[in-house]
């Protein structure tokens, strides 16, 4: 059974682009392969492991990205006022007072932009689903904390 992982829409272009200028790069790396073998004895050859590194690399991301990109489930955000996949949430943390804002993505595109927070991390999971003025207990690998809904957009 295939399952299929959600992501944002603006997460589903963001993957699409990073391909196309992959897969634009990819000749230029072949070639710097082909013109680091032709130097000559590739055991002590630095030009061809570092062509064979970058290349190896590239194509590894590639197919990455081909299966996240295939396997994608693009969700739109809900109109209902709470949080979830998409929505920005500025959230209070209640031991310190600090107030924190976030946006709900899938879980390939926390590391895309500053400020993303993967639904499927403790806080995202505990956040999912609550509405303005909610507090809610987190539970983390380093303990658990509460954190109250302050915002939704």
């Amino acid at each position: 059974m295939v399952e299929y992982h959600k992501i944002t829409e603006d997460g589903m272009k963001t993957l699409k682009a990073e391909k196309v200028l992959l897969e634009a790069e990819r000749p230029h790396k072949i070639k710097a392969l082909a013109a680091a073998r032709a130097l000559g004895d590739l055991s002590e050859n630095a030009e061809y492991s570092t062509a064979k590194y970058e290349l190896h690399h590239l194509e590894g991301r590639l197919r990455y990205l081909d299966k996240v990109i295939r396997y994608g489930q693009v969700v739109s955000e809900d109109p209902k006022p709470i949080a979830d996949l998409g929505k920005t949430v500025t959230v209070r943390f209640d031991d310190d007072e600090d107030v924190t804002t976030f946006r709900l993505v899938g879980p390939h595109e926390a590391s895309m932009k500053p400020g993303n927070l993967a639904l499927n991390s403790p806080l995202g999971r505990a956040l999912n689903g609550r509405k303005v003025g909610e507090t809610v207990t987190v539970q983390a690998p380093s303990g658990a904390y509460q954190v109250t809904v302050v915002k939704l957009a």
